[in-house]
C-alpha cells in the first residue's frame, strides 16, 4: 500500500516501515562515527522501541558492542492498519544488529506487568546470564498495579491554580491562549503511580532477587526540569510530582544496589519532540522557540546525540559527574542563561503572524512526522510499501 501520514490532533495513526528503518540506520551511523563507548557488555532496555530507549539500545549495541534485551509493547501491522513506529524501529534494529553480529533479543509485553518481568528474567538467564546495565524508559498513560489490580491514569495539569499561557497548533501554526484547570481529587496520586518510580523499583528489585544483575550493575531512568515558561504545567504540575518520585526512587535504588557495588541515576534531559510532549499544551511552542535558539547557537542535540553524551558521562573515567541532587544533567545547554534569555524574548513576541520567522516550527513539524517514519530523506512515499514487517527474534 502507499502509506501516508494520518493525523488526529497530536497523534499520527500511521507509520512508514522504510522511513523508520532509515532513521534507525541514521542513528547507528552517528554512533559508529563517535569514539568507542567503554560501557556495559550486557544491557536491558525497558521501553526500547522509541525515543531515548531506542537511542540507548542503538548506542549500547553499536557503540559499546553490548548484547541487548529490548522490551516493548507488541504492535504489529494488520490488514487494516500499519504497525506502530516502535515496532518498525525495533524490526530495523534487529536486522541491523544481526548483520553486525551483535546479540539482540526483543521481548514484547506490558512492561508494567509481572508476567513480562518474569519473561525478561528467564530470557536474561538463558541468553546473557546477567546484565550490567538497566535502562528504564517506559512511558504510558495508564498503569495497573500488579499487587492490587488498581488501574491508574496520569494527567498533565497544574497544581493549585489554573494555568494560562500561549500554545500553538503545530499543524497550522496558529498561536492562541490556553487555560488548563488545576489537578483535583487524586490526580497527583494517580500520575505518580503511573510515571513515578514504583515500576522502576519493582523491576530492579525483581531482577536483583532473581540474581540476574551483575556486580557493579548500573540503572538509569529519565527526567526533565525545563524552563520557567513550562514550569507550571510540567515540573510544578502533576507530572513534576511524578518526576520528584522518580528521582527519590533513584536514591533508594542507590542504597538497594550498594551490596552489589551498583549505582542508580536519573538523567535530566533537554526538551525534544516526542509524541508525549506534543500532547502537552505550551510545550510544542516552547520547543519550537528553543530549537530556533539552540540551532542558531550550534548547541542543538537530537535524541541520539543526547544519548551519546549521557553514556560518556555515565562511564566517564573520573566518575559520573552529578548535580547537588545526585542527577546526571544533559539539559545544561538548554538551561544556559543566554539560551533561556533568547527563548523568553521570542516568547514575548511570537504570534500567528510571525511564528515561522521567530521559531523553528517547521523543524518541530518535521521531527514530529519523523517519529512515525515520514519526512525522511531518501524515502519515496509515493511507492508501495509492505506494512507487514516481522521481528523473528521477538518473544
Amino acid at each position: 500500500m502507499i502509506i501516508k501520514p494520518r493525523t488526529r490532533g497530536f497523534i499520527c495513526t500511521t507509520a512508514h516501515p522504510e522511513g523508520c528503518a532509515r532513521q534507525v540506520r541514521e542513528q547507528i551511523e552517528y554512533i559508529q562515527q563517535q569514539p568507542r563507548l567503554e560501557g556495559p557488555k550486557r544491557a536491558l532496555v525497558l521501553g526500547a522501541s522509541t525515543g531515548y530507549g531506542l537511542s540507548a539500545r542503538i548506542a549500547l549495541a553499536f557503540g559499546a558492542g553490548a548484547a541487548t534485551v529490548g522490551v516493548f509493547r507488541p504492535s504489529a501491522a494488520t490488514d487494516k492498519r500499519t504497525a506502530s513506529p516502535g515496532w518498525y524501529n525495533s524490526a530495523a534494529f534487529e536486522r541491523e544488529a544481526a548483520e553486525a553480529g551483535l546479540t539482540s533479543i526483543s521481548v514484547t509485553g506490558d512492561a508494567f506487568a509481572d508476567e513480562t518481568k518474569d519473561k525478561v528474567i528467564e530470557t536474561i538467564r538463558e541468553e546473557l546470564g546477567q546484565v550490567d546495565l538497566v535502562v528504564y524508559s517506559v512511558a504510558a498513560p495508564r498503569r495497573t498495579d500488579p499487587d492490587t489490580g488498581e488501574t491508574f491514569s496520569s494527567t498533565l495539569k497544574p497544581i493549585g491554580d489554573p494555568y494560562t499561557n500561549k500554545t500553538v497548533n503545530f499543524h497550522t501554526g496558529e498561536v492562541s491562549e490556553v487555560t488548563i484547570e488545576p489537578a483535583e481529587d487524586d490526580d497527583i496520586r494517580q500520575t505518580v503511580a503511573v510515571m513515578g518510580g514504583a515500576d522502576w523499583q519493582r523491576w530492579i528489585t525483581r531482577l536483583q532477587q532473581a540474581g540476574v544483575l551483575a556486580e557493579g550493575a548500573v540503572t538509569i531512568a529519565y527526567s526533565y526540569i525545563g524552563s520557567s515558561i513550562t514550569q507550571a504545567i510540567y515540573r510544578e504540575g502533576t507530572i513534576g510530582k511524578a518526576k520528584d518520585d522518580l528521582e527519590a526512587t533513584a536514591l533508594e535504588l542507590q542504597r538497594q544496589l550498594a551490596p552489589l557495588g551498583g549505582r542508580a541515576y536519573v538523567s535530566v534531559s533537554k526538551a525534544l519532540v516526542t509524541q508525549s510532549s506534543s500532547a502537552i499544551p505550551v510545550v510544542p511552542l516552547y520547543v519550537s522557540a528553543l530549537y530556533k535558539v539552540m540551532k542558531d547557537k550550534g548547541l542543538h542535540e537530537n535524541t541520539i546525540q543526547q544519548t551519546a553524551r549521557l553514556f560518556e558521562l555515565l562511564y566517564a573515567d573520573g566518575g559520573t559527574p552529578l548535580d547537588e541532587k545526585g542527577r546526571i544533567r544533559i539539559d545544561d545547554w538548554e538551561l544556559r542563561a543566554d539560551v533561556q534569555d533568547e527563548v523568553a524574548r521570542i516568547w514575548a513576541e511570537v504570534d500567528s503572524s510571525n511564528i515561522d520567522e521567530r521559531t523553528d516550527l517547521e523543524g518541530y513539524r518535521k521531527e514530529f512526522f519523523q517519529l512515525f517514519g515520514f519526512e525522511t530523506a531518501g524515502v519515496d512515499y509515493e511507492q508501495d510499501a509492505d506494512p507487514i514487517v516481522d521481528i523473528p527474534s521477538a518473544r
